[in-house]
Parts: C-alpha cells; structure tokens; sequence
C-alpha cells in the first residue's frame, strides 16, 4: 500500500478550481455580467437568455487547468462572439481524425497561450493539451509542431500587453495566489510546458 503523500492534500488544496471562480466574480460578474463555473461534462459558454441572469462559462469538473483555459477563450473572445453559445465555435469531441485534429489545434494556439500565461500568475504547471485521448490510444502522434506554436505565442503574449480582459484577470490571479513576478520571455522561458493528451 502506498504510503499517503500530504503534500498532494497541500497542492490541492492551493490549486482548488473554486479560487479561480471566485477570482474571476471579483473581476467580471459586475462589469461583463459574467460568472466562471465548474462541474460541468465538458466545457461550454451560454451567453445569458435574459437581462438579470448572469452569462455563464462552464469549465470540466473541478479542473484547476479547465477553469484557466476556458477564462482564456472568454479573454480572447470579442463582444460578438460572448453573445454566441460556446463563442460561435465547432468542438469535435474525441477520437478526432488528423484533419480535424489539425484544424482543432490551429485554433487552440492563443488560447493555450494565454492559460500558460495565467498558469504563471499562479504558480500551477502549466502542460500543453492535444485533447485528443481516444485518437491517442494506439501509436502516440506527433503534435511538436503545435507545442512550438503554442510556445512562441506565449512568448509573444509575455512581451506586450495582454488584451485588458486578461491583463486583468492576471494581476488578480496573481494578488489572489501570492506571486508578483512581472510577465516576461524569460519567465514563459524558465516553465517547462510537457504535453499533456486531456484537460
């Protein structure tokens, strides 16, 4: 029997998907109207169906990682497409052929980008994710091309200014999680990203 390791109890407990949510009401519920919520299937943005309800982005389960990619699609995203279900955007579940993948991940670039960029405002390892377990399942695919992409992409992102949305949210994630290193190249640099196959 393996041994109980407390400081995964820690790391859970630092990296809880509810501080992201509560971040991000503190941010955009009053000025965008916007709320952030976990414990859904799979994720997805319903604009809101009447004044007094609030829009809401729904990320997988409690995942730290998902409630940080999906706040980077809504950062991303301009006022046309937050008034469309799930940005006005196609999502091809699992099990995607090479086309499809290729065409998923040519739109996953920036905003993979940007949640590495958000990862470091918290100090949560950051993994690039192909989404794409089922495909996976026999001889592993080569996706080195689209972590490169998403790699120089956070680089570009670390040496401008965020778009405000996300400027936001980063100086918040950052007061909310302790951590006040300035976003740079060399800070994208020095946080290896692995790929990871799922969210």
């Amino acid at each position: 029997m393996r041994a109980h390791d407390p400081s995964k109890d820690t790391r859970e407990a630092l990296f809880c998907a509810r501080r992201v949510e509560w971040v991000f009401a503190q941010c955009f519920l009053h000025s965008e109207n916007t709320l952030l919520c976990g414990g859904a299937e799979e994720p997805l943005y319903v604009p809101s169906a009447a004044p007094h309800e609030p829009h809401r982005l729904w990320f997988r389960d409690n995942f730290f990682a998902s409630a940080l990619h999906e706040t980077a699609h809504w950062c991303i995203a301009g006022v046309e497409r937050r008034q469309q279900v799930d940005f006005g955007y196609w999502y091809a579940p699992e099990g995607r052929d090479a086309g499809s993948q290729a065409a998923f991940e040519a739109v996953e670039v920036r905003p993979q980008a940007l949640e590495w960029c958000f990862s470091l405002a918290c100090g949560f390892p950051f993994r690039v994710s192909t989404d794409n377990l089922a495909a996976q399942a026999g001889e592993p695919a080569d996706h080195s091309a689209f972590e490169q992409a998403v790699r120089r992409e956070a680089l570009r992102l670390a040496g401008a200014p965020l778009p405000r949305r996300a400027d936001i949210f980063y100086h918040a994630l950052q007061a909310e999680f302790g951590k006040s290193a300035a976003l740079t190249p060399a800070l994208v640099r020095a946080m290896s990203a692995p790929a990871d196959a799922s969210r």
